[in-house]
């Protein structure tokens, strides 16, 4: 059985890692390479830090901080922001990253991700689907949760694995900072759906939460930033927890 990942989120602005509540009220946290190091030395399985305002200021990634980050850390690296072209995925993956994480670009061109796939696999490709509820079921938005699309979020998923995505990183912007527990419903139905492993985001306050994506949602990861961040929640504490309940996890 393959264990489940618990992997820190470094949202990123300005070269500092901020935290906010529905993609609103961002507060600085810290320091990007300070905050990547700890999280590697505590355990965590992976880190994803995103560049969050790259897409919206029509920005290149942020290529020093990855490098910078990359340096630090002895854990794989997913990076995203900004990335608009085949050019800035192979040049992310050159500086230190081991995946990519697209987002807005794929409601224009999705088959960027086709294009990739041939050249670095999908291994190293994760769509980023950021949804919002709507009616019953949920909407893809875009841009930091700025704009909204007429993506339904299943259909949009099952859209991006086709053509080439090997990873889907889910973040529910209702339940993102809020710490009331990740969007069960989401996660379930994408378990159902697709057939590649979905990181589970937005929401975790408690380590029951987490649990409940990975035996409910169905997760194959969760992503958490507060709880890390604010030290509310260690790594190794929270991986013995689920190892106790029985969750294949890397100690």
């Amino acid at each position: 059985m393959l264990t489940k990942r618990i992997i820190p989120c470094l949202d990123i602005l300005n070269g500092r890692v901020v935290k906010g509540k529905k993609f609103r009220q961002l507060r600085d946290v810290g320091n990007p390479v300070e905050l990547a190091a700890r999280y590697s030395d505590e355990g965590a399985d992976e880190l994803v830090i995103l560049d969050i305002s790259a897409s919206l200021e029509g920005r290149k990634p942020f290529v020093d901080v990855v490098m910078a980050v990359a340096r630090k850390i002895a854990i794989p690296l997913t990076v995203g922001g900004g990335i608009r072209t085949l050019d800035d995925i192979l040049t992310l993956l050159r500086c230190g990253a081991d995946k990519v994480s697209l987002n807005t670009i794929l409601t224009r061109d999705p088959s960027l991700l086709t294009r990739a796939a041939e050249i670095v696999g999908n291994q190293a490709l994760v769509a980023a689907i950021d949804a919002k509820r709507s009616d019953g079921s949920w909407i893809v938005r875009v841009k930091s949760g700025t704009e909204e699309t007429r993506h339904d979020a299943i259909r949009w998923a099952q859209t991006v694995v086709e053509n080439g995505a090997g990873e889907l990183l889910v973040t529910s912007i209702d339940k993102d900072g809020m710490k009331e527990g990740y969007d069960l419903e989401l996660l379930s139905t994408l378990h159902r759906t697709v057939k590649v492993p979905v990181i589970a985001s937005g929401g975790a306050g408690t380590k029951e939460h987490i649990l409940d994506a990975l035996r409910i949602g169905k997760a194959d990861a969760v992503l958490a930033a507060s709880l890390f961040h604010y030290n509310e929640l260690s790594i190794a504490h929270l991986k013995h927890y689920l190892q106790e309940e029985g969750v294949p996890i890397r100690l």
